[in-house]
């Protein structure tokens, strides 16, 4: 029986950088996706804040709303009226629209 010689495989230079392209591919794609969650997670909790800052803001808008109609009602207005001295007359009464 003739004993056989292992022979060692050579790989070409373009196998070599394909090769290394794959190993860089599997370790990066994971890290990218890590990543990319990360960033995503991040951007949530922004988003979640932000929104609780805008309900803050509209009770704050809606509070204000409700003292401007309370100032501005015809009883508030009269009695300040009647508080400087003037009388009411409906026809000198304008109401301006702000829509």
């Amino acid at each position: 029986m003739a004993s056989r010689k292992g022979r060692k495989v050579r790989l070409l230079k373009g196998e070599k950088f394909m090769y290394g392209i794959l190993i860089f591919l599997v370790l990066a794609i994971p890290m990218f996706s890590v990543y990319t969650s990360s960033l995503l997670s991040e951007t949530n909790n922004e988003v979640e804040k932000l929104k609780a800052r805008i309900e803050s803001q509209e009770l704050v808008n809606q509070s204000l709303s409700m003292q401007v109609d309370e100032l501005a009602s015809l009883e508030n207005i009269q009695k300040i009226a009647e508080e400087y001295g003037l009388t009411y007359i409906n026809d000198n009464i304008k109401i301006i629209a702000t829509e």
